[in-house]
């Protein structure tokens, strides 16, 4: 059997891929590889060579235009050295052989400014919805409550009973959708995956700080309709094991902590489904 294969892309301001590349490795991944954005643009590393992207939390060219907007149109433009290809065409081709990625924090702002998120229709490049500065007008640095939505068709969170409990570090994390008719695509089509809520995962809350940014219908996380796309504000990879935990020398806890989840999900996926 062929090996699983994650790629981690860096690079322009990034600053989570160590803690993702380890997820992916906890996860189950055979092989795990942290890539400077230029080994992709040179043609040394191409993206049809892997499975799983990860793009990562970090301030990708310290968020000068805005969270992710630069580096948005700069891999929309770009060009592969030696290849006669543009990079996005890496990336669309890597969406049409069924692959998965998963964008968080910085990587969720660069897939909604790419146009990823929500890809209606298939179009994976028309930007419909943004995340912008948070409400209360500051960096939020806490842990969240996020409630799971069962009826999402997101890979990634399969097997999640209620929600799960992850750390937001973000000055941009505000959900902003262009029209109603998008944020009711979102809603009918169950793509907004996870959302902000109180402790007991009852309802999704617009109250600060359980909802640290005042998103639109407290919407944390967004999947494409076939689930392999997923961005989310909330760091899975910073919560992989009980010691990562704020509260881990004052509670018994099980060893995995809430985030892992979302990296075996896409291990088993691949193996079952691309391999």
């Amino acid at each position: 059997m062929k090996p699983t294969r994650a790629i981690v892309i860096t690079g322009n301001g990034t600053n989570c891929e160590m803690e993702a590349a380890h997820a992916c490795r906890l996860g189950g991944f055979d092989d795990v590889v942290i890539a400077h954005i230029a080994e992709i643009l040179s043609g040394e590393l191409r993206l049809d060579d892997f499975h799983f992207l990860n793009l990562t939390g970090g301030f990708l060219d310290g968020d000068d235009l805005g969270s992710a907007k630069a580096q948005a149109n700069r891999l929309k433009h770009a060009a592969v050295s030696g290849s006669g290809e543009k990079l996005v065409e890496q990336f669309t081709r890597f969406i049409a052989d069924g692959k998965l990625i998963l964008g968080v924090c910085n990587g969720f702002q660069l897939m909604v400014k790419m146009g990823m998120l929500p890809g209606f229709d298939g179009d994976y490049l028309k930007q419909t919805v943004t995340l912008t500065h948070n409400d209360c007008g500051r960096f939020q640095d806490r842990w969240t409550y996020l409630k799971v939505d069962p009826a999402s068709p997101s890979v990634f969170t399969g097997g999640i009973a209620e929600g799960i409990y992850l750390p937001v570090r973000h000055g941009e994390g505000k959900f902003l959708c262009d029209s109603d008719a998008t944020l009711q695509r979102i809603e009918s089509g169950h793509l907004a995956v996870l959302k902000y809520t109180a402790a007991d995962y009852a309802v999704a809350t617009m109250e600060f700080p359980c909802n640290p940014n005042g998103s639109t219908h407290a919407i944390a996380a967004l999947c494409d309709s076939s689930g392999r796309l997923m961005g989310l504000m909330p760091h899975p990879e910073a919560f992989v094991h009980y010691t990562q935990h704020p509260r881990w020398t004052r509670e018994q806890l099980p060893e995995e902590g809430d985030g892992l989840i979302l990296y075996k999900n896409a291990a088993e996926y691949v193996r079952k489904n691309l391999i």
